[in-house]
């Protein structure tokens, strides 16, 4: 496995020999994406070069068990309908007795909805479907950027929006049906996030009456891939369409920006004389009356820009970035069970997706970042750490420089912190008669 160490990052599949996400979203060599397209121009990419078929990852059983099944809740679900979002009322109730939770989706709103030809939108599916979990989270180590997954089902020559322009980049993954795709240039190139497509709704009405740079139907199977800004709007044809959107939250400049911004506040509130009063009876209607004080400003903000180390920046970017990042879940009540077993024969594994870098020591401590949390560990413990993060996974008799009892707590401790887990640990390692413990749970009724 590869040194996560010193990257500070998850794998990618493409490091493991499998086809990566990438690759499969568009049928060509990483770095060639990464040059040619990435954050510059659309990509369409049809079914026989993308594999065929995204089945694997939803069909529509899949959505109709999601909307049926799975106590789903707001805000997982959104119905649209002529390009206006409906009313979460309109298909939202309780759940019955013993689940009284109001925003729970009612499937027959959802099929009344749909029938009437609105678009129903399942959201955060990279929370909640495991094939998309670890989809996602395999494009994230892939491109580097966290990422997030919809899916817009929506009837026969039924259209759920507008054209329109999203914040962060997108590779549509058309599963089920025909959808007519319609891509124009954009009115603002890289929005940000606080730069909505609702803000320029007249510029975006006018660019998407002009001449489409792309102007095809997406088959099942077939993929097509967005930079933030790019005008689209799709019509389902024929029969019901079902595609995946996955949202690339983009890692930008304009991130680092903010993280200097908030250090430059942080600084700027240290120097005295930008904390000074203004004159007694200041004329602020008049600008000459403050120019001084505004210069004086001006220059005490530039010498706090000299000030900020790009280091810290950096760390403040990873840390804002990791923190969208979703590792793979762990098993709350096997790995428990797990910890307070440990024998110099368990194995451990690092945590699949998990972040992680080992810092270097600062005196008799060592950090380890792993997600959005940081770990304070004994320097000791370093080469230990070291070499775990290193091969992927090992016994914890062979975590290298400590002794019996230190492998075993620096062991227990990462699991119980969800950094490493044991493989194949179970929640009933400690039933010797699951049979015996089912009756005698069926036996007390109800709970204590």
């Amino acid at each position: 496995m590869p040194d996560l160490g010193s990257q500070g990052r998850a794998p990618s599949s493409s490091e493991g020999g499998a086809r990566s996400a990438l690759r499969r979203c568009t049928a060509m060599d990483p770095q060639v994406f990464a040059e040619q397209y990435w954050s510059r121009r659309p990509l369409l990419t049809r079914a026989e070069d993308t594999g065929g078929s995204f089945r694997d990852l939803l069909t529509l059983d899949d959505v109709d068990e999601l909307l049926s099944r799975r106590g789903l809740r707001t805000p997982f679900l959104r119905i649209a309908k002529d390009g206006k979002v409906v009313d979460a009322q309109r298909f939202t109730t309780s759940g019955g007795a013993g689940a009284e939770v109001a925003d729970q989706v009612s499937s027959d709103a959802v099929l009344r909805l749909f029938s009437e030809g609105s678009t129903v939108v399942l959201q955060g599916l990279h929370r909640l479907w495991p094939p998309l979990i670890e989809f996602a989270d395999q494009l994230a180590a892939d491109l580097g950027h966290p990422t997030q997954v919809n899916a817009y089902v929506t009837p026969p020559s039924s259209r759920g929006f507008s054209p329109h322009y999203d914040v962060h980049d997108v590779f549509v993954l058309q599963v089920a049906g025909e959808k007519h795709w319609t891509i124009h240039e954009p009115v603002l190139p890289d929005p940000l996030r606080t730069q909505p497509w609702t803000d320029r709704a007249e510029q975006v009405a006018t660019a998407a009456a002009q001449e489409p740079v792309i102007d095809a139907v997406l088959r099942p199977g077939d993929a097509l891939y967005l930079p933030r800004g790019y005008l689209h709007s799709a019509v389902a044809l024929g029969r019901i369409s079902a595609h995946l959107t996955i949202g690339v939250h983009s890692v930008t400049r304009w991130s680092a920006a903010e993280s200097v911004l908030d250090l430059v506040r942080t600084l700027a509130g240290d120097d005295p004389e930008l904390r000074r009063s203004l004159p007694l009876g200041v004329d602020l209607a008049d600008p000459h009356a403050v120019a001084g004080d505004v210069a004086a400003v001006v220059a005490g903000l530039k010498q706090a820009l000299d000030r900020i180390d790009p280091a810290v920046v950096a760390d403040q970017v990873r840390a804002r970035t990791w923190a969208q990042v979703r590792p793979e879940p762990v098993a709350p009540l096997a790995q428990s069970t797990a910890a307070a077993e440990l024998t110099a024969d368990t194995v451990l594994r690092l945590r699949p997706r998990l972040r992680v870098q080992l810092r270097e020591p600062v005196g008799d401590r060592v950090a380890l970042v792993a997600g959005r949390r940081t770990h304070d560990l004994p320097t000791t413990t370093r080469p230990a750490v070291a070499a775990l993060l290193t091969a992927g996974e090992l016994k914890v008799g062979d975590l290298p420089g400590l002794d019996p009892a230190d492998q075993l707590t620096l062991a227990r401790r990462l699991v119980t912190e969800s950094v490493a887990v044991v493989p194949d640990a179970r929640a009933d390692a400690l039933d010797g008669d699951a049979g015996h413990d089912g009756e005698r749970g069926a036996d007390t009724g109800a709970g204590a």
